[in-house]
């Protein structure tokens, strides 16, 4: 890694000259943005300050590396941290010098913003509980941090029509999405063998697909094979003159799945042939010994190794304030090795906690985000910052929460909701059992935020789908949409999907009530 250190470094200071070419206005926002974004840099909507987004290699994070997040934050006056939907972090409000120095403080912590937008690969998503779910097939952990290493060290290198998603889940609960990747490894014990089932061709955004599943099971240690064949399939058939058709999905399409399945074998035999990538990877065994406590907590897990828990923190819309992360640190430092790992719904879970150490950490975070699965709803971080955001979605989250509770709506019975401030899916509408994407609609001659619905959505192995477009509401009506929704649950006393699988023409009288 440190060869690329040195030749990322070098790029910096050119990378900030164009930075003031854009503040100067002497380099558009489109010609910027082409450049920026491989950096893990944006520009933000007021085209004055900029977003960063720190490359954490598959939301594994050290406790040093997350008093060093804590502590950059602190010196460049960031108020809030954003957990995203990739598992990376994002700092806001940033100044050019301050984004290049924040740049380059990160790599003395191996944490790259490199490849973190743009054309490149992306940080390869991994099940954030892998290696201590007591139901998964076996620890993906090292299969992910190598496959994203193996991206690293090439980095600056890739020429690729567009982005590339590749993921490592756990088990058939899919919480890395691998069913809607470019690319998916879900862990699968064969008779005693680590083996990957392989997704490819998925992905969400504009003409979202669910993925098509590999017809034969993989040796694990195999897996860069067929990461280096995607990528060669990708740069040999991907469409570099039409942006909105470079996705890997429309491969598919020109090709015809049983086409795009024989061409893919034929780039996966050719890495094979030329050899290399091979892993051996061995599960790491944790010694650390247990307390066991007899807690009731939505936000704790019990690990496989017994007396080890895991807890989970969910601030709203993926925001953590300075201040927690502040109290958080803190008291990982008194627990004896702490693991840190962000998940792909905004939030991050410290594990290998014993019962004490877990039940200090569930005190000190208890009202720093959501207990229930719908005060833990997803949101990306849209208007005012989003360059190309149409709605604010995080004030339509926040609003919505906030009303349901103070009119005494129960939020037990509402699921979680995945919302995107524009149709760009970077809140993943297209999985949730209910999304909302962001458009604006006149009503009355006046211009407003307004939100298309979708519902019952899934990425779950055995019942992966896209969600259907049910209508489109206001964003001053979400609300009270969902407090109603809420209350007719209640009566029911069925969740979500339980309601809509007997009563979904009720729904939709409700979503019709409520549609613009």
């Amino acid at each position: 890694m440190e060869e690329i250190k040195k030749e990322i470094l070098c790029e910096i200071e050119p990378f900030k000259e164009n930075g003031y070419e854009f503040l100067n206005k002497n380099m558009s926002k489109m010609d910027f943005r082409s450049i920026s974004c491989g950096f893990g840099v944006y520009a933000q909507r007021n085209q004055k300050d900029f977003v960063i987004r720190l490359r954490t290699s598959s939301g594994v994070i050290a406790l040093d590396q997350l008093k060093k997040i804590y502590e950059w934050a602190n010196k460049y006056e960031v108020e809030y941290l954003h957990f995203t939907t990739r598992q990376s972090i994002q700092y806001h409000g940033l100044t050019i010098d301050d984004t290049c120095s924040l740049m380059e403080e990160a790599l003395n912590y191996n944490i790259f913003t490199r490849g973190a937008g743009g054309n490149y690969p992306r940080n390869v998503a991994l099940s954030p509980l892998s290696g201590v779910d007591k139901n998964e097939a076996f620890d993906v952990t090292q299969y992910a941090i190598a496959c994203d290493n193996y991206f690293m060290k090439r980095i600056t290198s890739y020429k690729l029509p567009r982005k590339i998603k590749v993921a490592f889940s756990n088990s058939e609960e899919d919480t890395a999405c691998c069913t809607v990747q470019d690319l998916g490894f879900m862990a699968v014990n064969n008779e005693g063998k680590k083996c990957f089932r392989v997704y490819v061709g998925g992905g969400l955004g504009r003409n979202p697909k669910k993925a098509l599943v590999y017809p034969e099971l993989i040796d694990a240690n195999e897996v860069l094979y067929y990461v280096q064949g995607m990528v060669d399939f990708f740069i040999s058939e991907g469409n570099y003159e039409n942006k909105s058709k470079a996705r890997i999905r429309y491969i598919v399409e020109k090709l015809g799945e049983e086409g795009f399945i024989e061409c893919y074998k034929k780039h996966v035999e050719a890495a094979k042939a030329k050899g290399g990538l091979s892993l051996e990877c061995e599960e790491i065994k944790n010694t650390k010994k247990g307390i066991k406590v007899d807690i009731i907590d939505n936000r704790l897990t019990e690990q496989k190794q017994e007396g080890l828990y895991s807890v989970y923190l969910h601030p709203v819309g993926g925001q953590i304030a300075l201040e927690n992360l502040k109290e958080i640190i803190m008291i990982l430092e008194t627990c004896e090795s702490p693991e840190i790992r962000l998940s792909k719904t905004e939030g991050i879970y410290f594990r290998n906690l014993n019962g004490v150490e877990a039940k200090d950490l569930l005190e000190i975070t208890k009202d720093m985000g959501g207990e229930s699965d719908f005060e833990q709803s997803i949101s990306c971080i849209g208007v005012p910052t989003c360059q190309i955001g149409i709605c604010d979605s995080q004030d339509t989250l926040r609003e919505m929460i906030t009303y349901v509770k103070e009119n005494k709506g129960d939020t037990k019975y509402l699921p979680k909701v995945y919302i995107s401030g524009c149709g760009n899916s970077c809140g993943a509408q297209e999985i949730g059992a209910i999304g909302f994407a962001g458009k604006k609609k006149r009503v009355d001659n006046e211009l407003l935020e307004c939100f298309e619905l979708f519902v019952d959505g899934s990425h779950k192995a055995n019942e992966v789908r896209l969600a259907e477009k049910y209508g489109e509401i206001l964003k001053r009506d979400i609300p009270k949409f969902m407090l109603e929704l809420s209350n007719i649950l209640k009566e029911s006393n069925k969740s979500f999907r339980e309601y809509i699988s007997v009563k979904n023409d009720d729904f939709k009288e409700l979503v019709e009530k409520y549609n613009s």
